[in-house]
């Protein structure tokens, strides 16, 4: 229910499910990895926030996915994801709140040339998104209840990655656009008019994926960070904000660290 966040963490990544891959070339990028770039990965972060958000002690996102698919190159892939969002809060007692449960398929087809190393995917998703509360929208005051008030809306998103390597940057480099659409009828009433049902999702990551690559032949020559910034722009009627008001802008910019220590364990 915020109208605008801006969120930098650092997220210290200490295992990795595919930490066992292993490749010879760029080219071989697989649907399987650039899926798993889209999805996000499970993780925990320290309290560095920065924004209107809520005092935070740690955010951990627990994000499994599970990959459905006819056999291991194909074009077209779908995904299942269990994601939960569980925040421990900067208060007295240290409450955890109910999580956020976000449960989603999505679905990826790989366009051109599978071993070309620039590529193209298309992908669609579909979602849930609550809160596990039962409580009234609104507190006896009029105010939203923030404490235990019901959220919930189910979502579509449409969109493409476009992935590359980088040799400036040691890392692989991914480009993603897509439109999030909550229809009114999938969503809560009282949502409608305060919770935005029309986004537009614009991602550039500069990521260093679990594995090797004859182009990184040394620990020295591997990124040790990967950054990714993202922007959510808001472009529906909410709150009655006008076309340009810049808090339809939503931006977030996450640093991941990876530390040479534990290369040996990862890789």
């Amino acid at each position: 229910m915020k109208n605008k966040i801006v969120l930098i963490s650092i997220i210290l990544i200490t295992s990795i499910s595919s930490a066992q891959t292993k490749t010879d070339s760029i080219v071989s990028l697989s649907l399987d990895k650039i899926a798993q770039v889209n999805q996000g990965e499970s993780y925990v972060t320290f309290p560095f926030d920065i924004g209107n958000l809520e005092p935070l002690l740690f955010e951990a996102n627990v994000s499994p996915n599970f990959k459905i698919r006819e056999r291991k190159d194909s074009r077209l892939m779908a995904v299942l994801t269990s994601q939960i969002i569980i925040r421990m809060f900067d208060e007295y007692s240290y409450p955890v709140k109910t999580p956020s449960y976000i449960p989603q398929i999505a679905f990826y087809f790989l366009t051109g040339h599978k071993e070309s190393a620039n590529k193209l995917t298309l992908f669609g998703k579909i979602a849930h998104h609550s809160n596990g509360q039962n409580g009234n929208f609104y507190t006896e005051n009029g105010d939203v209840n923030l404490q235990s008030g019901n959220f919930a809306t189910n979502y579509i998103e449409i969109g493409f990655l476009k992935s590359s390597y980088s040799n400036q940057l040691n890392a692989f480099k991914f480009i993603k656009s897509s439109i999030e659409i909550h229809p009114k009828k999938w969503m809560l009433e009282e949502l409608q008019g305060q919770y935005s049902g029309l986004r537009w999702h614009n991602t550039f990551l500069a990521y260093k994926l679990p594995m090797k690559s004859s182009l990184i032949k040394n620990k020295e020559q591997r990124a040790n960070f990967s950054i990714k910034a993202e922007t959510t722009l808001m472009l529906d009627n909410i709150n009655n904000w006008d076309t340009f008001n810049i808090d339809r802008l939503n931006t977030s910019l996450i640093v991941y660290y990876h530390p040479k220590f534990l290369e040996d364990w990862i890789y």
